[in-house]
């Protein structure tokens, strides 16, 4: 079992107290396999992704990851998670402005000393970045931009993609493309993955589904 989540809780605090953003937590995922996580907005969807990508710190309840417990973790033990296990791909990109498509693509992978200049070239190739290689993403279509982001986070081949709302930013022709090209990447590199996505048909592509509704998994 690649990842463990078991009775996970999660509060915050605002002018009226307390609030219970998620509640008793349990799921697992194979190492290799995919699962996607649906539900509204505002039902806590992202914050578990968070948590799972020891962005965030929760209050009850254990998550392991490759055998990783993170209520055991500070953070540089976080920080080394996410540079050689754990991969995340964002709603809004996060591919760094000053940077190419080469040097963006090649970043997280040289911060985990993991480095492979072949694997790159072909996540180069195979998400249509060749001829784009020298631009900056200000030069890119949110398409090219997000593919740019599954590069970099392919890179090191981590063993856990964690992907919140990866085309929710796209027309639905580039949502389609960039999703095909993911769950292609992840099959080839057996690396396991964790979408959170609005869309039951996204969802329905992934091995298993599960929903958030108020914090509580149904």
């Amino acid at each position: 079992m690649l990842l463990k989540v078991r009775n996970l809780g999660k509060t915050i605090s605002g002018p009226s107290g307390r609030t219970t953003i998620l509640n008793g937590i349990n799921l697992d995922l194979d190492a290799g396999a995919s699962l996607a996580l649906t539900g509204e907005s505002g039902s806590g969807k992202s914050t578990l992704l968070h948590l799972i990508a020891a962005l965030d710190g929760f209050d009850a309840g254990e998550i392991e990851v490759a055998g990783n417990r993170l209520s055991r973790a500070n953070e540089g033990k976080r920080a080394h998670l996410r540079r050689t296990i754990v991969s995340v791909v964002f709603q809004q990109f996060n591919i760094i402005p000053s940077l190419n498509v080469q040097d963006n693509i090649a970043l997280h992978a040289g911060l985990g000393s993991k480095s492979d200049p072949a694997w790159e070239h072909h996540l180069i190739d195979k998400l249509g970045l060749r001829d784009h290689l020298h631009h900056f993403p200000e030069q890119l279509s949110g398409g090219q931009q997000q593919r740019v982001a599954i590069g970099r986070a392919m890179a090191m081949r981590p063993k856990l993609l964690l992907a919140d709302e990866p085309t929710g930013n796209l027309d639905e022709a580039s949502a389609q493309s960039v999703l095909d090209l993911m769950l292609d990447l992840v099959k080839e590199s057996e690396t396991a993955l964790f979408l959170v996505t609005h869309s039951l048909e996204i969802a329905k592509r992934l091995d298993h589904q599960i929903q958030l509704k108020g914090g509580v998994l149904q």
